[in-house]
C-alpha cells in the first residue's frame, strides 16, 4: 500500500514539473518564469526523497541538500536580476 502511495506520488510530481516547464516555455513574464523554476526546484527535492524512500537509502540525502541550496541561490539571483537587472554589483570609484 505505501509502495502504490509512493509511486502515485512520484507520477504527481512529475506531472507538476511537466507543468512548471510548460509555465517557463510560455510563461507571459519573467517572474512567471521565475516561479516555475522555483517549483521545479522543490518538485525535484520531493521526488529525489521518495525515490530515496522507495530504494531504502540515505545516499540521496546529501543531493537533497545541495539541490536545496543551489535553487535557492539560483532563485534569489533571477529575482535580483529582474529587480535590478545586475546579479552581482560592484561599486566603482570616481
Amino acid at each position: 500500500m505505501i509502495e502504490t502511495m509512493l509511486m502515485v506520488s512520484l507520477v504527481l510530481f512529475s506531472i507538476t514539473i511537466s507543468i512548471a516547464i510548460i509555465r517557463i516555455i510560455l510563461g507571459p513574464s519573467m517572474p512567471d518564469r521565475v516561479l516555475a523554476l522555483d517549483m521545479i526546484g522543490v518538485n525535484l527535492i520531493a521526488t529525489i526523497a521518495v525515490v530515496s524512500i522507495i530504494l531504502k537509502t540515505k545516499a540521496f540525502l546529501e543531493v537533497i541538500l545541495i539541490l536545496g541550496i543551489l535553487s535557492f541561490i539560483g532563485t534569489i539571483a533571477f529575482s535580483k536580476a529582474i529587480e535590478r537587472g545586475v546579479i552581482v554589483e560592484r561599486k566603482r570609484d570616481g
